[in-house]
């Protein structure tokens, strides 16, 4: 149907192509943060089913990515990129129109199902077509920083499109992007698959998506107790936790296993992807409760939220850049828990606000996020491939891209609940709001900012100021979390991983 192109002769075209694919699936990972008030004001979602919105998209893409990264490798790569944008373009219509919140969560979760069957590929096609060693490395430093970039850009796209249009355009833009760069990928993508003589590994896969997605709902659930209360939600994390470790035992029996546990004995690799786990974990968990921060208690429009979010997308691309400087000059132990240290230097001073603002203060917090964040996750990067063997480095960076998105998830579904165990029992008794408007109100505080508005009134005032105090106090908590095991994950990190674990600079080029 399309006139096949020479892929070699193609590559930046295929790279460009790639990039792009990438950056939507990034960008949809936090464009919402911005959205989260007019999304509420619109669909009226309970603080358990906001966070599921918000949330599910990383749940369900971290553990299809090495799922998907085996079915293209075996049935093909471009088949799969194709199936994974007309899947993304659907579940996006469907979340533009969703009605309920419910609508809204399963179109999320096809989105992540969409963005898994496109990511992994992007790697490997990168590998494929970029065959000299040095145009490789620009290639996957290109990837890197866009997918590092994509999360920090999201609010700033969700803002935009929230201030001009409404809450469902943050996912209708992405259907007319796709319908132009599906012929182009019909065109440039090579298709090729590699069949290793084993069959798919089905339960692994299943039991892989089933565990992390219990362990979120129970984690979630423990901080609400509004669905299925929460002695069932420790129950369900349990088991959660029960079918992640078979999954483990498993691919640890298995000769081809889906995920290539054995890298964890080299403790450089450990560390860099525990560093990945939490780096992203504080950022996406921290961005999404900071953009309420700045809407709901500061009360800036979405646009200007946005805005105001900005100096972290900044710094974040110049710590990608200065990264590999900095890696050179201190050595890799020094680049990665100095990254992790900033960051969470950076954040104290958030445990000290109330509900003023405090504009110079936030973006220097900001600039420190960003580029301590980004730094430490090159040099993590650079410990998880340089720890492993070249026949081994697609197993290595499934695992990194999946601690990404798991760190997304989790980060969210952490820091939210914790968030939520201080602030709603903060938002006692107000007069002038009946209890059931009050129990609403103790969902979240975008459900608050709601209340209050049909309150109106003094009561409405009073009832947000209440909340307003009652979220900052739930922030702070939020915070403290994330300092403390950024500082804990930079002292493993000073203590574990040697100053200097590092391949031959054409090694590192050859994978």
């Amino acid at each position: 149907m399309f006139p096949r192109a020479d892929p070699r002769a193609d590559r930046w075209a295929i790279l460009a192509l790639l990039c792009f694919s990438l950056l939507l699936i990034a960008v949809d990972a936090t464009v919402l943060h911005i959205a989260v008030p007019a999304l509420t004001a619109a669909l009226e979602p309970t603080g358990v089913q906001l966070l599921w919105i918000i949330d599910v998209y990383s749940l369900v893409v971290a553990p299809l990515l090495v799922t998907f990264g085996t079915l293209g490798d075996r049935f093909g790569r471009r088949r799969l990129v194709l199936l994974g944008y007309v899947v993304f373009g659907i579940a996006s219509l469907a979340a533009a129109f969703a009605a309920t919140p419910e609508a809204l969560i399963v179109a999320r979760a096809f989105l992540g199902v969409g963005g898994a069957m496109i990511m992994p590929a992007t790697l490997s096609i990168i590998r494929q077509v970029f065959t000299d060693r040095r145009e490789r490395a620009v290639a996957l430093g290109i990837w890197s920083a866009v997918a590092a970039g994509g999360a920090a850009v999201g609010p700033v796209v969700g803002g935009v499109l929230v201030e001009h249009f409404w809450w469902g355009a943050v996912f209708l833009v992405n259907v007319p992007l796709l319908l132009v760069a599906l012929p182009l990928a019909a065109r440039l993508i090579p298709d090729v698959s590699h069949r290793h003589g084993h069959s798919w590994d089905w339960p692994s896969a299943l039991s892989s998506v089933v565990g992390v997605l219990a362990v979120a709902f129970g984690l979630k659930e423990a901080g609400y107790g509004h669905t299925v209360g929460r002695g069932a939600a420790v129950l369900i994390l349990l088991g959660g936790v029960a079918v992640l470790a078979w999954f483990v035992a498993r691919q640890r029996a298995l000769a081809a296993p889906l995920l290539d546990l054995g890298l964890f004995a080299n403790r450089g690799f450990a560390t860099g992807v525990a560093c990945v786990l939490f780096a992203v974990f504080a950022l996406v968990g921290l961005e999404l409760l900071l953009a309420q921060y700045l809407q709901l208690v500061l009360g800036l429009r979405p646009l200007d939220a946005a805005l105001r979010m900005l100096p972290l997308m900044v710094a974040a691309i110049c710590g990608g850049l200065a990264a590999a400087h900095v890696l050179r000059r201190i050595g890799l132990r020094a680049t990665m828990s100095g990254g992790l240290a900033l960051t969470a230097l950076s954040l104290t001073p958030t445990l000290g606000w109330g509900v003023e603002d405090h504009p110079v203060t936030l973006t220097l917090c900001f600039v420190g996020i960003g580029f301590g964040i980004e730094v430490a996750l090159l040099a993590a990067s650079d410990a998880i491939m340089s720890a492993a063997p070249e026949s081994r480095a697609g197993g290595a960076a499934a695992i990194e891209e999946t601690a990404y998105e798991l760190g997304a998830g989790l980060g969210i579904a952490v820091l939210g609940t914790v968030t939520t165990i201080v602030y709603a029992p903060r938002l006692a008794a107000v007069a002038g709001v009946p209890e059931g408007l009050l129990a609403q109100a103790r969902g979240s505080l975008a459900a608050a900012a709601h209340v209050a508005g049909e309150a109106g009134g003094a009561a409405g005032a009073a009832l947000l100021h209440v909340a307003r105090s009652a979220f900052v106090s739930g922030l702070h908590a939020a915070v403290g979390v994330s300092v403390v095991l950024l500082l804990a994950n930079a002292f493993v990190v000073a203590v574990l991983v040697p100053a200097r674990e590092r391949r031959s600079e054409e090694e590192r080029l050859s994978v």
